[in-house]
């Protein structure tokens, strides 16, 4: 939303809406200033191109120029901004939290054998001197390093690049062709084409039942022919005709 502004009749500020105090003369001319003090030094008659601190008096010496022509010159100059262009700060990190200290943030501390010691703020100080143990703080790296916290943050950036846009690409028992005209194909065409081959696996199933169950039934009809032929009684001798006898 763009706001509509006026300006100041004495000191030329911008005036926003509901801001200021408005002035009406006995010949109905209106008047708007930025607040009463300029009200009271218009009252006065004084003239505004001798104070230092109005628009009049910025213009005539010529205050504003030199900001007028860097502000063409950066329009003109402006490159779309990249990231890589951007400034990189060197960080440094906490002795005790592990945490990063930006430049001209933290404490330092130097101890009697000159060894240097950089902390985030004052309580890392104090629990650093007290001898705490940083790997029984639940805040600080090295617990999280520990209790293994952050590996799920890394496993998912490892995926985030690893992970590849999908490209076609003709497979073995398929050329490029035959995939696109698939992937082209109408759901009608789709559904007939399915339904088609439902129903001939449908009775590639009904046919080796079919065959199993005649196979079976011959297996059956043999071993009931060999079991009625072992079962038949053999003729019983009848008496031996002529008289033999014995030795003589």
């Amino acid at each position: 939303m763009v706001l509509k502004t006026e300006l100041c009749r004495f000191s030329g500020a911008k005036i926003y809406p509901g801001k200021g105090i408005r002035f009406v003369r006995g010949d109905s001319q209106m008047f708007l200033f930025s607040n009463s003090k300029c009200k009271r030094y218009f009252h006065n008659r004084l003239k505004p191109a001798k104070l230092t601190w109005t628009a009049m008096y910025r213009k005539q010496h010529k205050k504003d120029i030199h900001d007028e022509t860097v502000k063409k010159r950066r329009r003109a100059t402006k490159k779309p901004h990249s990231r890589s262009e951007g400034m990189v700060l060197k960080t440094e990190l906490c002795r005790f939290s592990g945490a990063k200290i930006y430049p001209g943030k933290g404490i330092r501390f130097v101890r009697g054998d000159s060894q240097m010691f950089l902390f985030s703020n004052s309580k890392c100080k104090r629990y650093f001197h007290n001898r705490l143990k940083p790997a029984k703080l639940t805040w600080t790296a090295m617990y999280r390093k520990q209790q293994k916290k952050d590996i799920h943050d890394e496993t998912v950036k490892k995926r985030r690049r690893a992970a590849k846009k999908p490209h076609s690409r003709s497979i073995v028992g398929a050329s490029l062709e035959v995939i696109q005209k698939k992937r082209t194909e109408k759901p009608e065409v789709r559904d007939a084409a399915r339904e088609a081959a439902l129903r001939e696996i449908k009775e590639r199933i009904k046919k080796t039942k079919d065959e199993k169950k005649a196979n079976k039934a011959n297996v059956l009809a043999k071993i009931q022919k060999t079991q009625t032929k072992g079962n038949v009684p053999k003729g019983s001798k009848g008496p031996k005709l002529g008289g033999g006898g014995g030795k003589r």
